[in-house]
């Protein structure tokens, strides 16, 4: 089936089965995806059918079983097989997401390698999976008995997964739960369908059986009968807040790690070096269109330097050469369909509206929206306060460190900040006084390792997306306890 996305004809059309079973069915509805770009039909997927998802949850039940028996070993080997295959069809994945989603080649290689490193620290994960041995015997009870504990399989775990890096995310959640050793099943995105399926194909060429995964398309009742079905154990969504409050709402009682969205705080201080903060913001805040829960949205420049960074900022963003997805030149792309970038482009003229200046960009050509950067926006204007998840940055003054920590904190979101300082102090302080889940210190908000903690507080989620805690979210401790039976003696 991998080859199905690999050796596909320059202008053909892309189809994405549905695996539901152990078999992969084209058959039944389907859904066009029209590339924002391409303005043409480059992938159709085959949407699950009422009835699909009681299937897929019934046949994921029973595949538990096999995959609770596979050895971690095996688990892990299969994994790294999955990264040196993401290596060596890096190229060809890339254009299937350039083609769905208007994401420059550049960086949808830059995604494949992440989703490379992302199994092979899963299948590290795998290894280190284990147990202990309790100290019962330290109290008066627990004498004459021994118990020990290990991570078990949770059974079945629901991936539901969002469209802006639609491959390594779903790397990150199906790559952890098939180290825990569940039965996965993948609620792919409408505007990625092609893309996600070929992650999930990869995941079977490298030897994992039929038990291992299911992928199904559609919408939002597809999703909420998923998280519904009492065979789930574990569900990771990411997407928006909205929507991760109705996926809590149909789960009821089932482990949720919720990854939602963001509005990304940048503080730059007077100490900085402004060009290199400027260069880093302009690439950062505009990397598959700004459409990144973590990318630079709110930079905050210490007042006394605030004009000459934002001319530096402008002239960084100037550099970025906007076009064609499938041009490896290309630094920004399209976003994922036009109401998108009309919705920002409203945004940024709404600020203008209100005072502000844009100072970079400020049009649109379809779904394809000019890097735009808005200068000293009034603090309620919607770029401000709300997620933008577009090609827009925003630029405003602060006069005092604290003050402007507060400032940052004033959104409902919490998921990621970024701090350029050479002060010890203040970057200390922010660690403590931010509340986000993550600081990342002389970069931008838009920063993340794969193998590192990763995730937010307040409307931003719960949980953490790294391949460890990943795999802790994915298993249940399971304890043995032997009566009469002490390995500490019996007195």
């Amino acid at each position: 089936m991998l080859d199905t996305f690999l050796n596909a004809a320059p202008d053909s059309v892309t189809h994405a089965p549905a695996l539901l079973a152990g078999k992969w069915i084209g058959d039944g509805p389907t859904a066009e995806r029209v590339g924002p770009f391409t303005r043409t039909v480059v992938s159709r997927a085959r949407v699950a059918e009422p009835a699909d998802a009681r299937v897929a949850a019934e046949f994921a039940r029973i595949g538990a079983r096999t995959m609770a028996r596979l050895a971690p070993a095996t688990r892990a080997a299969i994994l790294d097989r999955a990264a040196a295959l993401a290596l060596r069809h890096r190229d060809a994945l890339a254009r299937l997401i350039a083609l769905e989603l208007g994401k420059p080649l550049k960086d949808g290689r830059g995604e494949l390698d992440r989703v490379a490193d992302t199994f092979a620290v899963c299948a590290a994960e795998a290894r280190l999976i284990g147990g202990a041995v309790l100290p019962v015997a330290g109290w008066a009870r627990g004498t004459g008995n021994t118990a020990m504990t290990y991570r078990a399989p949770a059974g079945v775990a629901l991936a539901i997964t969002p469209f802006n890096a639609p491959a390594n995310l779903l790397a990150h959640k199906l790559g952890a739960s098939f180290a825990a050793g569940n039965s996965t099943i993948v609620k792919a995105p409408p505007q990625a369908p092609a893309v996600s399926t070929a992650i999930v194909a990869l995941l079977l060429e490298a030897g994992a059986p039929v038990d291992a995964v299911q992928v199904l398309h559609g919408g939002g009742e597809v999703g909420a009968a998923l998280c519904a079905a009492p065979e789930v154990a574990v569900i990771s969504f990411t997407g928006s807040a909205a929507t991760g409050a109705a996926v809590a709402r149909a789960a009821g009682a089932k482990k949720l790690v919720l990854e939602l969205g963001g509005n990304a705080a940048t503080i730059v201080c007077a100490d900085a070096d402004l060009a290199a903060a400027a260069t880093v913001c302009a690439r950062t805040g505009y990397t598959n269109s700004g459409q990144s829960c973590i990318s630079v949205q709110r930079i905050y420049v210490d007042r006394p330097r605030f004009d000459e960074f934002v001319e530096l900022l402008g002239a960084e963003v100037a550099k970025l050469r906007v076009g064609d997805p499938l041009d490896p030149s290309t630094d920004v792309g399209s976003m994922v369909d036009d109401a998108a970038a009309e919705r920002v482009l409203a945004w940024a003229t709404e600020a203008a509206d209100g005072g502000a200046r844009i100072t970079a960009g400020g049009t649109r050509d379809g779904a394809t929206l000019t890097p735009t950067v808005v200068a000293d926006p009034p603090p309620d204007a919607a770029v401000v306060t709300r997620e933008v998840f577009g090609a827009l940055v925003t630029v405003l003054p602060f006069d005092d460190f604290d003050a402007v920590l507060e400032t940052c904190n004033s959104s409902s979101y919490g998921l990621q900040a970024g701090l350029f300082t050479a002060d010890i102090g203040r970057i200390l302080t922010a660690w403590r006084e931010l509340e986000v889940g993550g600081l990342v210190v002389n970069g931008s908000s838009n920063f993340r390792l794969d193998h590192v903690p990763f995730g937010g507080v307040k409307d931003s989620g719960f949980g953490r997306e790294s391949p460890h805690h990943m795999v802790e979210d994915y298993t249940v401790v399971k304890t043995l306890l032997l009566r009469g039976l002490s390995i500490w003696g019996e007195n």
